[in-house]
Formats: structure tokens, C-alpha cells, sequence
């Protein structure tokens, strides 16, 4: 990537045998072996949060959409890699000259969800340069002085950009309502506002796409003892997540409220199963690159005559 005057990056660009249609580049380029990793469902359908959802119900080992195991998954996970990185550095070009798009990825889950193992696992695959990471934890003394949205705008992607939030505005119906910070009617009047937020989001431009992950209260139990047991994943346990634990079932239900009421056409929710975090990842990388293929992204055109560059710097 080549440098620009305020010293940041941008992505240089590419010869001219490459700028081709990526659907018809992925086409040419997938081999026969790659194209028998297909999901039996793809996962922007099995994934997306069906009307009627029951969490109390809800098979958090399963794998729907997928068939073909772990091995298989891992191996597909790999193979998204060179495309997720181009299709994010399209955009990220298309940023740097005057685009205004952008995708903004928001991962929810209880504690040991696997929020941070999407992060590495998932965006890891694309330059750190075009990402914006953010992780929301307890409001700040100055957050709290604004509306609870006041702190996401300010974190929400640069046109270019893939923005990650690792929780998000959604704590401000979950967390707000089952530790009872705020009184219902306050949290009740958040879903609306919320929408409304969403869809001014996706009419300027961000594509949003958002994913909670669950896990099984055994799942999360065994996770949480090896975070007590290992000394090097001491200082991810954080006390709070059994207090947590003894509320799951006000958890279970402000989470499927939430869903309930902010999954709409414009901004979807995917419900993923995350007692596999191979499963989870994989799901979540076909989720981010589905958003990414959608964009139909190409390469700017140059804003100067190559061929007379070309001549310069043949003399220079």
C-alpha cells in the first residue's frame, strides 16, 4: 500500500490485468476442490433470524447451512482469504477517492461468545489499515452526559472502511434492561430509535450487518474454566461473568426481544450457534464477504493519463 501526504495509507493500484468482475474472477479462479466447500444453505438465508425465533429452544451446537464439518469449514475459511482482502482494499481505494461507502460488521454475545476470535480469526484475513475496531465496555462519565447513541456515532466507519464493533448500542437494551440502569420505558423506546438509526445508516451508505452469537450455558461454563485455569487467559476473565451467568434467562429473553424488534429488511440480524467457534467464524467470514460482494466493487479509475506517467517516468 502506498503512502498519501496526511500519513496514512492507501492501497496502490492494481495492473491492469486484474481489474476484471469478481464474480467472474472468483469463477475463473476457484478450483474444483474449493468449489465442493459449499454450504448446503447459503448462510445470509439459514443464518438470518427467522420470525418467531426461540431462544429457549435454540440449538447452540448446531451448524445450519453447513454439512461437510470442521476440517472442511477451515479449509473454506482459508480459501476466502485473498478474496475477503482485495474486496476490502476495493473498498477501502474507493474511500480514499471520494466514495462514501462503507460495512459496518456488529458482533453481540454473552461473555466467551467468541467476539474476539472473530476479530482475529475473521478480519485478521484483511489489512489492519482499512479497519476500524472498536469495543464498547462500560459508558465512560462523559457518555453517559449524551444519548446512548451519541458514543456510536462517533465510532461508526469511515466511508472505505469495514467497521467492527465488538458490542455495540444493543448493550443499551440488554445490559440497560436486565441490570435495570435505566427504567423500562426508556429501554422499551430504544428498539424504534435504533431502527431509525440503522436505516439512516444504510441510506447513507453503510451496510450493516449484524450478528449474535450463542452459546450453550455448558459451553460457557467450560470456556469460562479454562480462562481460571490457564494463567495466560487470567486476564481475559473478568469476575462479572458469573453474576452474568445467574441471570441467563433475563439475558436469553432481552436478547430475543431485541432481535424481535430491530431485525428489519434494511439491517437483519444472522443468529449463529457458537458452541463451534470454527463454525462461527466461518459463518460470520460468508456473512462479512456476502456484504463486501454486494457492493459490486471495481478498482477508481485513475484521476491522471497513464500513459503520459508512464513516459516520465521511463525518462526520470
Amino acid at each position: 500500500m502506498g503512502k498519501h501526504s496526511s500519513g496514512s495509507t492507501v492501497p496502490a493500484r492494481p495492473p491492469a490485468e486484474v481489474l476484471v468482475d469478481p464474480a467472474a474472477r472468483r469463477a475463473r479462479s476457484r478450483t474444483g476442490d474449493e468449489r465442493s466447500l459449499d454450504w448446503d444453505v447459503p448462510p445470509v438465508e439459514a443464518l438470518r433470524a427467522p420470525r418467531g425465533l426461540d431462544l429457549a429452544t435454540f440449538d447452540r451446537a448446531a451448524t445450519p447451512g453447513w454439512s461437510q464439518g470442521r476440517k472442511q469449514a477451515e479449509r473454506l475459511l482459508d480459501a476466502h482469504a485473498d478474496e475477503l482482502s482485495e474486496l476490502q482494499e476495493r473498498l477501502f481505494a474507493e474511500g480514499r477517492s471520494g466514495g462514501g461507502r462503507s460495512v459496518l460488521l456488529v458482533l453481540q454475545g454473552m461473555d466467551t461468545a467468541g467476539k474476539g476470535g472473530i476479530v482475529r480469526h475473521v478480519i485478521g484475513l484483511v489489512d489492519p489499515q482499512g479497519v476500524q475496531h472498536t469495543s464498547f465496555g462500560v459508558p465512560t462519565a462523559e457518555e453517559r452526559e449524551h444519548d446512548f447513541l451519541w458514543r456510536i456515532r462517533r465510532a461508526l466507519p469511515d466511508p472505505g472502511y469495514l467497521g467492527v464493533f465488538d458490542r455495540s448500542h444493543y448493550e443499551d437494551v440488554l445490559v440497560a434492561r436486565v441490570d435495570e440502569l435505566v427504567p423500562p420505558d426508556v429501554w422499551e423506546a430504544r428498539y424504534d430509535q435504533i431502527n431509525a438509526f440503522e436505516a439512516e445508516l444504510v441510506a447513507a451508505g453503510t451496510t450493516v450487518v449484524k450478528v449474535a452469537l450463542f452459546v450453550s450455558l455448558d459451553e460457557q461454563k467450560a470456556r469460562l474454566r479454562e480462562r481460571l485455569e490457564r494463567p495466560e487467559k487470567h486476564w481475559k476473565y473478568d469476575p462479572g461473568d458469573i453474576d452474568a451467568r445467574r441471570r441467563w434467562p433475563a439475558y436469553q429473553e432481552a436478547y430475543q426481544a431485541a432481535i424481535e424488534r430491530t431485525s428489519t429488511e434494511v439491517a437483519p440480524w444472522y443468529v449463529i450457534p457458537a458452541d463451534s467457534k470454527w463454525f462461527a467464524r466461518v459463518a460470520v467470514s460468508e456473512l462479512v464477504l456476502d456484504a463486501l460482494r454486494r457492493l459490486d466493487l471495481g478498482w477508481p479509475p485513475a484521476d491522471f493519463d497513464v500513459a503520459t506517467e508512464l513516459r516520465r517516468l521511463e525518462s526520470a
